[in-house]
């Protein structure tokens, strides 16, 4: 088969154009909408869960009509001159382009397998190899934690001495702390805590800021530490977080703001 020279130029020029009608999704009014925002908004959603499917971008393409259309008609009225509009535009371009720096922050300087195995260590070795189940009473004023331990000592039950904690969480439950690591506790608190023996009640009053505390130890086991794999994406966030708050600690130590 051959084509006459005109035929051939017709020809030509068609498939020229491809390429350029299939960079757009539509033309709405002769605005083209480009198929890259349909691209992002299939990535943004399949992110969230949802399969890519012919349904999928054929409702994005609708939607992305919908909001041209809408666009359009806001543009006539002026809308987007408003000094409100405008506001909210900026604080929305804002909040895109920092996620951007954040996400490229990130990329760059990325939390190791290292790190999170030493804040893991870190972590295990605050925690401690024991958990303690006690008991405690709160009480304003260290003449009544004494009292409180006299009466213990004559046989009045932990359990119903506690009725009066200020710990009001506790106090409904005997006191019960249920089980715990020392480092959930102030120090005060753990040092008298870590001491007793089990089934001894702390001999003096133990003063915290938040009063004055009598301890009773009903047991002690091994504690229970989760694994690195249990707890690395935790890990891994928490790592992230402080990294970049140091970056916009640092940024904002070299702005000069007036």
């Amino acid at each position: 088969m051959t084509f006459k020279p005109a035929r051939l130029l017709v020809l030509l020029f068609a498939i020229a154009s491809i390429p350029a009608f299939a960079q757009n999704l539509a033309v709405v009014n002769g605005k083209a909408i480009p198929s890259s925002r349909a691209e992002l908004m299939v990535k943004q959603m399949t992110a969230q869960g949802q399969p890519d499917s012919p349904q999928l971008r054929g409702a994005i393409k609708e939607e992305l009509i919908n909001r041209e259309i809408l666009m359009q008609e806001a543009d006539k009225q002026g809308l987007a001159n408003s000094t409100d509009v405008k506001n909210q535009l900026e604080l929305a371009r804002q909040s895109i382009v920092i996620r951007a720096l954040i996400a490229d922050y990130l990329k760059k300087n990325p939390v190791s397998d290292a790190d999170i195995k030493a804040e893991y260590d870190k972590f295990k070795a605050q925690a401690g190899d024991k958990e303690y189940h006690a008991r405690h009473i709160l009480v304003d004023k260290k003449e009544d934690a004494e009292a409180i331990i006299a009466k213990l000592k004559a046989g009045t039950k932990f359990e119903d001495l506690a009725k009066q904690s200020k710990d009001t969480g506790s106090a409904a439950n005997g006191g019960d702390l249920d089980w715990a690591t020392p480092a959930s506790f102030v120090k005060p608190f753990s040092d008298a805590m870590v001491a007793l023996k089990k089934g001894e009640v702390t001999p003096t009053p133990v003063q915290t800021q938040f009063g004055w505390h009598v301890i009773k130890l009903e047991d002690v086991r091994p504690a229970k530490v989760p694994t690195l794999d249990e707890v690395k994406p935790q890990i891994a966030e928490a790592l992230q977080q402080k990294k970049l708050q140091a970056y916009q600690e640092q940024l904002r130590a070299k702005a000069k703001v007036q």
